[in-house]
């Protein structure tokens, strides 16, 4: 067999060191299963892991990543539908008390958006981040004409995090998890280049967490 060296050698200071330490947490955590706290929705960029921004153990957070951290609108049309399986297991399953839908600053498939990219430049991607179209279509509205790509795209990351947590509460699993106060959900965005980390209040607005 033929690993990336990369690969080989992060999995070789794995087993030397991290594992060594984890072992017996890894070991209750295959005999008594995982009880994560949070299902986090986010991006699939590379810079964004929550595990590390979180500083989280095995155990703790349930991920699923994908392009612009979307929480696609609630369907039943027989389809693979990826994140809305990972939502029905954590929440009907694993029965976690907070989903997190988790973006971030320079988002690639956010500006993507923004900059118009449509469904007829890509075989996947463009139908994917078209669900951020209400997102865009309020951003727009409410900035100047003159505003540039990357303004709009600033917005869009935190009006896209928004317009997920609404369509969240579309899928019955989760609203019946709200209607009994089993469940919360936040939103959050993280600054690649600065670390910082801003939480959504209530009504809406985001501020930044002290560290």
């Amino acid at each position: 067999m033929t690993i990336p060296p990369q690969l080989a050698a992060g999995f070789s200071r794995f087993r030397a060191d991290l594992y060594p330490r984890q072992k017996q947490l890894y070991e209750d955590l295959a005999d008594k299963g995982q009880k994560p706290h949070t299902l986090v929705i986010g991006c699939s960029d590379s810079r964004v892991d929550p595990s590390q921004i979180f500083d989280a153990s095995p155990g703790e957070l349930f991920v699923v990543r994908n392009v612009a951290n979307l929480v696609p609108p609630y369907e039943t049309d027989g389809g693979y539908h990826g994140v809305s399986a990972a939502l029905e297991f954590a929440v009907t399953v694993l029965k976690v008390s907070n989903i997190l839908v988790l973006g971030h600053k320079q988002c690639g498939g956010v500006h993507a958006c923004a900059g118009g990219h449509s469904e007829s430049d890509s075989i996947f991607l463009g139908h994917w981040i078209s669900a951020l179209q209400p997102a865009l279509a309020e951003v727009r509205k409410n900035l100047d004409a003159g505003a540039d790509v990357d303004t709009h795209a600033e917005h869009l990351e935190l009006n896209g995090i928004r317009h997920s947590i609404e369509r969240l509460k579309t899928y019955p699993f989760v609203k019946s998890a709200l209607d009994s106060s089993d469940l919360i959900i936040h939103g959050a965005r993280f600054g690649v280049a600065d670390g910082e980390l801003e939480w959504m209040n209530d009504d809406g607005h985001f501020q930044p967490v002290p560290s």
